[in-house]
């Protein structure tokens, strides 16, 4: 047990000292390049432009990425050890369309020409509001169905998808415009209330998910065996929804839709140090933060001076990388 846990330890010494280093990267790339040794300089001169750069831009997309990439993938990995589904990610259970619908109301609605803080209370609010009808439509005589949940959340998902191009087909061009790029996601937030709010959202919901480590462990056996050894499964299933749909809710509201996440990482992290979640939690949270920060990097360099949405660099790098791996671990169980 004492070597298990100091190879774990090892393992969150690396991914603290890869997220600190792609943190570092990410305040250095851009179309102005700063270099790490003039930082104590940039920050003494708050006039300087390097330093607007830095403080209004790289720094808040860097914490958001952080905060933002470790909810998303703590959600998925979560998420996937109650159903016992590799494939399931946050945006499974319909709250991203739900998400989705919200936001197309308001900017359909004009509600974000009274205050740019609709859009997210909106997105916030429809991502609630299909959490609830999916938990109160998967309640049965037996209690709460994990099954019924995972297949009402996808149907849900298509009804708020058909119901926002209905909205899409009704507004101005230049609304659907609004639509689309927020839907494609970006951590382009200047507003240092949600980002703090985001980064104290994420860090609480990984310490309350600790709480909840041996049932989840427990639950990989089935919900039966769960209860055999001890663990009411129904209320820690509940609980867990409630956080990761909270996790879920508070990045789609900031952030947009930003999808693999949840879903890749988890996976990743998962082949390299093991289903333990004492372990398994905090390295998905730490890689998910190193994977989005990399790719909003990679999102505002590309096409330099222009920025590309966020949403399409996971969705490609995601999907790749899940291919890969789908390709070796059949490769494995052919030899």
């Amino acid at each position: 047990m004492a070597r298990k846990q100091w190879i774990w330890g090892v393992y969150v010494l690396l991914l603290l000292m890869g997220l600190l280093v792609v943190s570092m990267f990410s305040l250095g790339m851009g179309e102005i390049p700063i270099r790490l040794g003039d930082l104590p300089h940039i920050f003494s001169d708050k006039e300087s432009m390097e330093y607007g750069v830095l403080a209004y831009i790289r720094i808040p997309r860097t914490l958001l990425g952080l905060a933002i990439g470790g909810s998303l993938s703590l959600a998925g990995a979560i998420l996937q050890g109650i159903y016992r589904n590799p494939l399931v990610e946050p945006y499974t259970l319909g709250i991203s369309g739900g998400a989705s619908l919200g936001v197309t109301f308001a900017i359909v609605a004009g509600l974000h020409l009274l205050n740019i803080l609709f859009l997210p209370l909106a997105g916030f609010i429809g991502a609630f509001a299909t959490i609830f009808l999916v938990y109160t439509l998967s309640l049965g005589r037996g209690g709460l169905s994990v099954n019924r949940m995972l297949l009402i959340g996808v149907m849900i998902s298509f009804i708020s998808s058909s119901l926002m191009m209905f909205l899409m087909s009704v507004t101005s061009t230049d609304n659907i415009h609004g639509i689309v790029f927020w839907i494609m996601g970006s951590l382009n937030e200047s507003n240092s209330t949600m980002i703090t709010v985001m980064i104290v959202l994420s860090l609480f919901c990984l310490v309350v998910s600790y709480l909840f480590v041996m049932p989840l462990n427990a639950l990989r056996l089935g919900e039966e065996k769960a209860r055999h050894l001890g663990f009411n499964a129904n209320s820690v299933i509940r609980i867990l929804f409630i956080v990761t749909s909270l996790l879920t809710g508070a990045c789609i509201a900031v952030a947009g839709i930003i999808g693999f996440v949840g879903l890749v990482i988890p996976h990743i992290v998962r082949l390299w140090v093991g289903t333990d979640y004492r372990i398994l939690l905090i390295s998905s949270f730490l890689s998910g933060s190193i994977f989005l920060i990399l790719c909003d990097v990679m999102a505002r360099t590309i096409i330099s001076p222009n920025e590309l949405p966020i949403g399409v660099i996971t969705g490609i790098v995601g999907g790749v990388a899940f291919i890969v791996l789908l390709s070796n671990s059949r490769r494995k169980k052919v030899r």
